[in-house]
């Protein structure tokens, strides 16, 4: 049975949102418990609109977080394809799209990210795409399907993760595929110039072709159809579809019309939150893509956009509401699959951080541990490609803080277990 003496609102109906409502009533809250999604669809997972979803060997059904029966089940009351347009700190409400005004007493922004568009000529033309929500996975699946029987040719905007699992799926589908990366490197940025190239040989062994150095300038059309995509090196290069791959931007305007306080956006930007996942509104909260946490561990104000990040900040977030002591320090993990290989990734070594990249196994058979380490030998990122269960003791090594010396890192007949303080 609910109990009205308390409501609980949570805007944003993803992964965090899900997973935040579902701890609420694990945790024996019995007050009411909202959750506002933007979104037709009920909540599901992002990582397989790029992965199996995408590449046609999981159904739709899927990639939800819950069977559609379970929010009835759980007394969560759900408000599908209503978008939260205004949000009164002062009044301690929310209004939806078809006027209606909601009170809360805590409420959770888990708005999440939403893609970074192109700024250029020919964008408004059929066969230009972006990969955020499950639509957009449905009809892209449709596309590369149809590219591939059809020898068609795909042009990828950005090298990031994005990027080159559509890539490896279209290539998949076998369809035609050149992605346009202004760094010298896929992921330069992430994996930096020492590890960015594993990627680069990867694609091309399976037929992608990359321009580096380049941005796209127009895209060109005829009779509203996408031809062809020009770049500010003076190419062109034939197109039947394109896919704008160049990042996510925070979904903050609900949070700045309230007058909370944002992250920088030279930091990556989003709702500024402290350990606890708490706005500068002691009543709001914030979790997943949307929040930039000030992360005891790694003494930082950071936002992650990741599918762990969502799957534990949203729980983290609801215990916080909940009043429970937290303070979330999760290592930033992620993974990824592109063909024959799978990586895990741990930490956060952005560039500059790092002083040295030591790498055990084989990296040619793309079998391998690479390390980041700081100057003074602290772990701060660990990527295992194809060897599995270790990145538990990766991040167990990157909590530690402790000195490591390369040359154990690098010898695979030392346990990672045996480098632990």
């Amino acid at each position: 049975m609910v109990d009205a003496h308390q409501t609980f609102v949570i805007v944003g109906g993803g992964l965090a949102g899900a997973k935040a409502a579902e701890t609420l009533r694990a945790e024996g809250f019995t007050g009411r418990v909202i959750l506002i999604c933007d979104e037709r669809d009920h909540p599901y997972e992002r990582p397989p609109l790029s992965k199996g979803f995408l590449l046609g060997k999981e159904e739709r059904d899927s990639v939800f977080v819950h069977e559609p029966a379970w929010y009835a089940q759980a007394h969560i009351e759900l408000h599908l394809g209503q978008p939260a347009v205004r949000l009164d700190p002062e009044g301690r409400t929310v209004r939806l799209g078809d006027g209606t005004l909601i009170a809360y007493d805590k409420l959770l922004l888990a708005t999440g990210a939403e893609p970074r568009r192109l700024d250029i000529p020919g964008t408004g033309l059929a066969g230009v795409h972006h990969l955020r929500r499950l639509a957009h996975a449905e009809r892209l699946r449709g596309v590369l399907a149809s590219l591939g029987r059809d020898n068609g040719h795909l042009v990828i905007a950005g090298a990031g993760w994005i990027g080159l699992e559509v890539a490896a799926a279209a290539r998949s589908y076998g369809a035609e595929v050149t992605v346009v990366e202004p760094a010298p490197t896929p992921l330069h940025g992430i994996l930096g110039p020492e590890l960015g190239g594993l990627f680069t040989d990867l694609h091309r062994e399976h037929g992608v072709r990359f321009h580096f150095g380049a941005r796209f300038t127009e895209i060109v059309g005829q009779d509203g159809m996408v031809l062809a995509v020009r770049t500010d090196d003076g190419e062109e290069h034939p197109a039947h579809d394109v896919l704008a791959a160049i990042g996510a931007a925070p979904r903050t305007a609900l949070a700045e019309q309230a007058g909370l306080d944002l992250a920088a956006p030279e930091t990556g930007g989003g709702v500024a939150v402290d350990a606890a996942l708490r706005t500068s509104d002691p009543y709001i909260y914030a979790a997943g893509d949307v929040a930039a946490a000030d992360h005891p561990l790694l003494d930082t104000r950071l936002r992650v956009e990741h599918w762990a990040n969502a799957l534990n900040g949203g729980p983290a977030a609801a215990r916080a509401m909940l009043g429970q002591d937290i303070s979330y320090d999760r290592v930033p993990y992620f993974f990824s699959d592109q063909y024959d290989v799978g990586m895990e990734y741990s930490g956060y070594a952005p560039p500059g951080s790092y002083a040295q990249v030591v790498c055990r196994g084989d990296v040619a058979k793309r079998e391998f541990i690479a390390f980041w380490l700081a100057a003074d030998g602290r772990l701060l990122a660990g990527m295992n490609v194809n060897v599995w269960d270790v990145a538990e003791s990766i991040q167990q090594l990157i909590r530690s803080g402790a000195p490591l010396e390369p040359a154990a890192l690098a010898d695979p007949e030392v346990p990672l277990a045996a480098l632990l303080p």
